[in-house]
């Protein structure tokens, strides 16, 4: 069974994770801990119950604002005209072993289910994304991400009302 996990170094192997893409290896190798424990970011992995050190994926989350200008006209009309709330989805990779199962859609959801049970206390209007390339702009749209208007590899997506 699939279980959603904060990052624990003494739980998690973060050494043999390996999603091809070496900076987000990297981050989770030798920064996601010190930036969790400075309160920088949340880090929350993804593992089996049944080989619980295995990191499947992982994703992380802080707390952000956008310019409202940066959104597209139509939810501008609905915000006010200075930086809104929201929270960042820092990071987010999959392990390669597991490229096209469908882990990338999951820990989106399990991402923004975390901000929809964090906008109970503080208030957050989107999930925003900083894509790393083409392939991760489309992989981001195709979830519903609508890309910033003066950076379209920065993208948004409303967490509704």
């Amino acid at each position: 069974m699939l279980e959603e996990q904060l990052l624990d170094p003494t739980r998690h192997d973060r050494q043999a994770f390996t999603s091809g893409v070496a900076e987000l290896d990297k981050y989770l190798q030798h920064f996601a801990v010190q930036q969790s424990k400075k309160g920088i970011t949340v880090v929350r992995v993804l593992v089996d119950t049944n080989a619980p050190r295995t990191i499947l994926g992982y994703y992380s989350l802080s707390a952000a604002q956008v310019d409202a200008i940066q959104l597209d006209e139509r939810t501008q009309q609905k915000l006010p005209r200075y930086p809104v709330p929201c929270f960042r989805l820092g990071r987010l990779a999959a392990h390669s072993a597991h490229h096209g199962c469908g882990l990338g859609r999951l820990l989106i959801g399990c991402a923004v289910e975390r901000c929809l049970e964090a906008r109970k206390y503080v208030a957050a209007y989107a999930l925003v994304v900083d894509a790393k390339g083409q392939a991760a702009k489309e992989f981001y749209e195709h979830y519903g991400f609508t890309p910033c208007r003066d950076n379209p590899m920065t993208l948004y997506l409303s967490l509704g009302t």
